[in-house]
């Protein structure tokens, strides 16, 4: 079983370009904060448009397979994706697949 690390900046990205291509917008028209809380886990407040949305993190697991299928040559159905809080690197997402 293979592993890599998609830190912060990857697991951004992904969130963009998922909600770019759910509102037939580009990319670069979306913003998106990464939190961490304690009692509620992940989570991301994702703009676009003028508007806010809260994803929870099976919404970034989501956006992340996305990422996975479109970006990369990894199967993101059999891919298993897990979201770490790091101390020196923020929110990553640690991806194991064969």
């Amino acid at each position: 079983m293979e592993k890599i690390t998609l830190f912060e900046q990857d697991v951004v990205n992904a969130l963009c370009l998922f909600t770019a291509n759910k509102r037939e917008m580009t990319p670069e028209e979306i913003e998106v904060e990464l939190l961490y809380d304690d009692d509620y886990g992940f989570s991301a407040e994702v703009y676009a448009n003028g508007r806010k949305q809260v994803l929870i993190e099976a919404n970034i697991i989501e956006a992340l397979r996305f990422w996975l299928d479109s970006e990369t040559n990894i199967d993101p159905v059999s891919a298993g994706i897990e979201l770490v809080l790091d101390d020196d690197e923020g929110i990553i997402a640690i991806v194991k697949y064969h």
